[in-house]
């Protein structure tokens, strides 16, 4: 669930880039409207998911907002958007790698089963 080595260090890579899409598509095309929520509903997801912290919930709210987004708006790259609407579903999907806060509070336990009597 929390893989390490390649694969974490490109689910973290993953992470940022879906982080960085919110917050460009959000600032790109809701900047006339920009007011303290829609920063906030923005910035909030955008910053946990570079943490890892709850990723593929924060993940798939980010896939909804930039598809909310590419409704409202509409804009002129539209595959960009969608683009970046698939890669924030496909994250939370994946989930965060280990490289994340998520794998530190939800990691790998080792469970020990007492012999039966």
């Amino acid at each position: 669930m929390f893989p390490t080595g390649t694969a974490g260090a490109a689910l973290f890579l993953l992470r940022i880039s879906v982080a960085a899409t919110l917050v460009a598509n959000g600032f790109a095309n809701w900047a006339p409207v920009t007011s303290f929520w829609i920063l906030l509903a923005i910035a909030v997801p955008a910053i946990l998911i570079s943490l890892g912290l709850l990723t593929p919930y924060f993940a798939a709210i980010s896939g909804f907002i930039q598809l909310a987004i590419l409704m409202t708006v509409g804009s002129g790259s539209q595959l960009h958007m969608l683009t970046s609407v698939l890669n924030s579903f496909v994250l939370a999907v994946l989930g965060p790698g280990a490289y994340s806060i998520d794998a530190r509070l939800f990691g790998r336990r080792l469970l020990t089963v007492p012999p039966r009597r």
